[in-house]
């Protein structure tokens, strides 16, 4: 017995034969199991939907819906909770148990069911059960953990801002030029950590399932001008203009969305490309999918060139990427090689957001020419 499940097992027994669901129900329990049992693939189903179970003995061939059905189901069409293994229950002279494996099925074994080889591969197909509920277990610990730990460490950073900006507003007292100095070098240094913070937030919220999107009609030509009004000042530290450039078409073109987590999209695109330029310009671009063939470059293949899709191109000329990190680079905690880059969140992110939206996303990129990343999202016109 696993110690995340101090009850007994319960193992539901499916077969039309009473003498078949005897057998093996007596089997079963004398060795502390506790059974149900259902004489056919619909009150099989009923049961599991009101309560699911740790392993289904099923026998494959049963008037109305047979064995093959009730797995197809099982895996198919049932939103249950866990993982239940099933266990085939077959004939010798019934045909081959392959569909049933491919349909799902975990094992079989065959009629006249031997008391060691039923309890032999009962056995073995909980200990997978528990083994995978225990990894279950972990990964929601985990992912439960950081996301608590992420939500402690944002106050006191979130109230570092606060006063930090206080201070360098001087309202509290006259600053001489090198306290001035630290504190612009702490307040930026927060202001970092404080965004990795809220990014590892964001990522976990979309891994947990607990991230709810706010669609509406937002116009992307003013969530770009917006994006490009906010981070203007930082491309001028660095000499770098922004130039936009928008299909005449597509001005007043609004797409359905969540207009905060595309704000979010974008700043993080641009604010790359800014990042890890040194030299040239930060380029723009919004057009339909239907240019996208005669813009190679873009790199999206050709089942996103439709009317129906919008594309949003952010390029810099960076130093590029690397081939062999281009394939990776949306993955998470996939840092790439640049001395500038960060912890191989934000683009894990981009990519959950745009997902979000139905939409794609990818790069195109050459070493020492700079990098595109492009944008694919669902028109609302």
């Amino acid at each position: 017995m696993s110690s995340l499940s101090p009850r007994p097992d319960k193992i539901l027994v499916v077969d039309d034969s009473p003498d078949n669901v005897f057998l093996i129900k007596t089997i079963l329990e004398e060795e502390g199991y506790t059974v149900s049992t259902a004489e056919n693939g619909i009150i099989a189903l009923e049961k599991l939907e009101a309560s699911p179970c740790d392993l289904v003995l099923l026998d494959l061939m049963m008037p109305g819906i047979d064995g093959y059905e009730v797995t197809k189901r099982i895996r198919g069409e049932m939103n249950l909770p866990q993982y239940i293994p099933i266990l085939l229950i077959t004939a010798h002279d019934a045909p081959n148990v392959a569909h049933g494996l491919d349909l799902g099925a975990d094992d079989f074994i065959r009629k006249p069911v031997t008391v060691d080889e039923l309890l032999a591969r009962v056995r073995s197909l909980l200990r997978l059960k528990h083994s995978m509920d225990e990894r279950d277990e972990i990964a929601r610990q985990r992912e439960d953990f950081v996301s608590r730990l992420t939500h402690d460490l944002r106050t006191p950073l979130v109230a570092a801002d606060r006063m930090l900006m206080l201070f360098e507003q001087g309202a509290l007292g006259q600053l001489s030029p090198q306290m001035q100095e630290v504190l612009t070098i702490m307040a930026r240094s927060n202001a970092n950590l404080l965004s990795m913070v809220n990014t590892l937030l964001e990522v976990y919220r979309f891994e947990a399932g607990r991230k709810t999107l706010a669609f509406q009609p937002v116009n992307l030509k003013q969530l770009i001008d917006e994006v490009v009004g906010e981070l203007t000042t930082l491309a001028q530290a660095k000499a770098l203009p922004i130039k936009v450039d928008y299909a005449e078409d597509l001005t007043n073109t609004t797409t359905m969305g969540d207009r905060l987590e595309l704000h979010r999209l974008l700043t993080n695109l641009v604010g790359n490309a800014i990042k890890f330029t040194e030299s040239g310009q930060i380029t723009i671009r919004l057009f339909s999918a239907t240019e996208n063939s005669t813009i190679s470059s873009s790199g999206l293949s050709s089942s996103t060139a439709s009317s129906n899709y919008i594309n949003i191109v952010v390029a810099d000329t960076g130093s590029g990427i690397p081939p062999e990190e281009q394939s990776t680079l949306f993955e998470r905690f996939r840092q790439g090689s640049h001395k500038s880059a960060g912890s191989g969140l934000g683009l894990y992110l981009s990519r959950r957001i745009v997902e979000a939206h139905q939409g794609q996303i990818s790069v195109n990129s050459v070493l020492g020419k700079g990098s595109e990343f492009i944008i694919c999202l669902p028109l609302n016109n």
